[in-house]
């Protein structure tokens, strides 16, 4: 029987008036993954095979001081369980979830713990998107809405919706179905704090308010960092709206068959209260966040002394600069009909050039002003190269052939094109390398790419047929020698210069001398690194190495991301695995205030200057689409070369 209509909400506007964010508990399905069961499997199926688990790890919520669970429900709707053979269950099944929290709640001797609902997109595109129509999504979403109103959940969450009009359906049902539990309506954000469909949080927040959700809410998404950002835009937009965040544990990293989250439950504390500042009225955790991360946050709400929300959103944007005139040189592969030109990064790196390498990542939409103008100021500084990132994070972005196209044959410098073999099949990678070849690309990068799991669209093929390794010895056997994979003749061979991934401060230093050697075998020509903060450290990988194998034979640009801010370091150290930022340099960035962004280009400029001895060049990275760091810092280098 459904709960009278007084008491779920009384209980629930009781909790709002503590006068403290509202503690929620972490994630169910990464702890659920971390306990041996495949992603492939129906986690929400896990209520009836096996409770005892699900139970487990609700009660270590409830005891890390959560005080609100989610149900095990997230995909407990007709159209997920049906790829289990499992629609007939869809009652069963979310009953059981609710019957499940409420036990652990109990046992844990928590009865003030409320009971959330816990409601996930269909897995099915609605329309005007998908096939499904709205009213098919609002039954769907109707029928799960009424076993957990019937077993007697204290509220619902609509969560990690990534389209408004299937969250617009979800909180319509939720209305028909239980008007009298409160709603909580939860967007998650691409790396760009935009939904999937390109909604700013500000756009979201008026509609979800519009809309009549109780609570609106920001999860999932990346870490505690950007939802920080989410929150703050959306308390701007609609300042008297009630506010929900469950960040994830940083973005996430692949390691084997597993996906790990880096940031920390001390590194969430402090969040906690930053979201407590901010005007959040429920915080938790989702993605790779466990009871300790609870538990800290538990620690830290508990000493937060309320202040005056903070409604006021920073908005930093690279600053405008005039219109710097470059000399325009041929772009490498020439005009059409003429002879191939080998790469000139190549030349430049046999020259014993000190080569400057920096990264531009293409843009969401169709505009490439401000990214051709950020490349023309790099030329002009002195940039030998340009490297164009393909879908970083598995964000959906313009091709970077394109960019790479338009940079060489509009600004006139050099281009490097990477070339991620996930998601592409061999027929795809060999034309897509003949299409960069046709462009006058001569410079390729061969990485992995980021899983589509952590990216925009999570459900992509994620499919490969060559590794980076094999995508070298195709390119470096077949294409520079004439013929394709299967051996048949190109009419003419490629010349690609072709680089691979190198990491000089590894967790795994075995593994990852056993990778280095493995591209040499491969054919690898160059070597870009991931960001070194700790030059000594880089520098002691690379003399274990030299001690067991000899010198590395080919050049070396080690990577330098110069830091913004002391927010941007922490959220490095804390929430990209493999980074580690000096508390030395936290301080410096500290202390500098306002002028931060000038303090990370010195620190930037010191760790180059001790790199340079025995680096072959640069690739830097510049934040933020901060171009004007990079120029900065390659100045500085050649004006004191």
């Amino acid at each position: 029987m459904t709960k009278p209509a007084s008491q779920p909400r009384a209980r629930f506007e009781a909790l709002l008036k503590q006068g403290k964010p509202v503690l929620l508990d972490g994630a169910l399905g990464t702890e659920i993954h971390a306990r041996g069961v495949p992603f492939d499997e129906s986690f929400d199926a896990l209520n009836l095979r096996q409770p005892e688990l699900i139970l487990d790890l609700h009660r270590q919520y409830a005891e890390a001081g959560a005080q609100i669970l989610l149900t095990n429900t997230f995909g407990a709707n007709r159209y997920r369980l049906a790829a289990h053979g499992l629609e007939d269950q869809v009652r069963a099944i979310n009953e059981a979830g609710v019957r499940l929290a409420r036990q652990a709640a109990r046992e844990a001797g928590r009865e003030d713990i409320l009971i959330a609902g816990d409601i996930g997109p269909l897995g099915v595109r609605v329309a005007p998107l998908g096939p499904v129509q709205p009213e098919d999504a609002r039954a769907a979403f109707a029928e799960q809405i009424q076993a957990l109103a019937d077993a007697g959940v204290d509220l619902l969450v609509i969560e990690t919706m990534t389209d408004l009009n299937e969250m617009r359906e979800a909180l319509a049902a939720a209305r028909e179905v239980a008007p009298h539990l409160p709603v909580v309506a939860s967007m998650t954000f691409t790396r760009d704090d935009r939904t999937l469909l390109g909604e700013t949080p500000a756009q979201v927040a008026r509609a979800l308010h519009e809309w009549g959700a109780d609570v609106i809410g920001a999860n999932c998404s990346g870490g505690p960092a950007q939802l920080l950002r989410v929150l703050q835009q959306m308390r701007q937009a609609v300042p008297d709206a009630i506010y929900w965040i469950k960040p994830n544990a940083g973005w996430p990293e692949q390691v084997g068959d597993r996906i790990v989250y880096p940031a920390g439950p001390d590194y969430f504390a402090e969040y906690a209260e930053a979201y407590a500042r901010a005007g959040a009225s429920f915080v938790g955790g989702c993605c790779g966040t466990n009871p300790q991360h609870i538990h800290a946050m538990r620690i830290a709400l508990d000493r937060f002394e309320p202040q005056p929300p903070q409604t006021e959103v920073r908005v930093v944007a690279a600053p405008a600069s005039p219109r710097t005139a470059v000399r325009r040189t041929q772009p490498a592969g020439g005009p059409p009909g003429q002879p191939t030109v080998p790469s000139r990064l190549a030349a430049a790196l046999a020259r014993g050039e000190f080569v400057f390498a920096v990264e531009m990542s293409p843009p969401r939409g169709v505009d490439l002003s401000r990214l051709l103008e950020g490349a023309r100021q790099l030329a002009q500084a002195g940039a030998h190269v340009i490297d164009v990132t393909d879908s970083p994070m598995a964000r959906m972005r313009m091709s970077p052939w394109a960019v790479c196209h338009r940079i060489q044959a509009e600004v006139g410098i050099e281009t490097t094109l990477h070339f991620p073999t996930r998601g592409r099949n061999l027929l795809r990678v060999q034309g897509d390398l003949l299409a960069a070849h046709a462009l006058g690309i001569r410079n390729i990068f061969v990485v992995m790419g980021d899983p589509t799991a952590i990216g925009d669209y999570p459900e992509a093929m994620d499919h490969y047929d060559l590794t980076p390794t094999g995508l070298i010895r195709l390119i470096k056997r077949k294409f520079n020698q004439g013929s394709d994979h299967a051996g048949n003749p190109l009419g003419q061979a490629t010349q690609f210069f072709v680089g691979a991934a190198l990491n000089l401060t590894p967790q795994d230093p075995e593994r990852e001398m056993k990778l280095i050697r493995r591209k040499l075998r491969a054919g690898a020509d160059f070597f870009l690194t991931q960001p070194v903060y700790d030059p000594a450290q880089a520098r002691a990988f690379l003399e274990t190495y030299e001690a067991r194998y000899g010198p590395i034979p080919v050049p070396i640009l080690v990577g330098i991301l110069p830091l913004a801010t002391v927010r941007h370091a922490r959220f490095l150290h804390h929430e990209v695995p493999g980074i580690t930022i000096s508390e030395d340099m936290m301080r410096r960035l500290e202390q500098a205030g306002e002028r931060s962004r000038e303090e990370g280009v010195r620190i930037a400029v010191e760790i180059a200057r001790a790199i340079r001895p025995w680096a072959a060049g640069l690739y830097i990275m510049p934040p933020f689409r901060r171009y004007d760091m990079a120029v900065a810092i390659i100045e500085a280098l050649r004006t004191n070369a």
